[in-house]
């Protein structure tokens, strides 16, 4: 993979991370400001209900935040863009989709017909 593909990820990576960390501080502060007592019943449930739905959100984006510095590190260590299942090129256009992705379509379309068949 050419130089400036390589900073195209990173870049995009890096940017991937900062709106990540940048939703999780918002959320800290949304959290931590608003100490709005609801006196209807139904209105408390809805407020703890979206607590909850974002909470999920971002505990799904820590593990993304993973996903991502691991793809920095493949970036750095020259491992970027390579299926780690086969060993062949990644294409651009999945990276484009998917830049933290560690395996090629064949491959993965693969690992899904086995996690079906399992039943995952």
């Amino acid at each position: 993979m050419e130089s400036k593909d390589l900073q195209y990820f990173k870049e995009t990576l890096d940017g991937l991370l900062n709106d990540i960390l940048k939703k999780s501080e918002e959320t800290i502060e949304d959290m931590t400001e608003s100490g709005v007592s609801y006196a209807d019943p139904s209105d408390r449930a809805t407020a703890e209900s979206d607590r909850a739905f974002t909470l999920r959100l971002r505990d799904r984006e820590r593990k993304l935040i993973k996903k991502i510095q691991k793809a920095v590190d493949r970036i750095e260590d020259g491992e970027f863009g390579i299926c780690q299942e086969c060993g062949d090129d990644i294409s651009i256009p999945r990276l484009k989709a998917r830049p933290m992705t560690t395996l090629c379509i064949n491959c993965k379309s693969k690992q899904e017909e086995d996690e079906a068949v399992r039943g995952d």
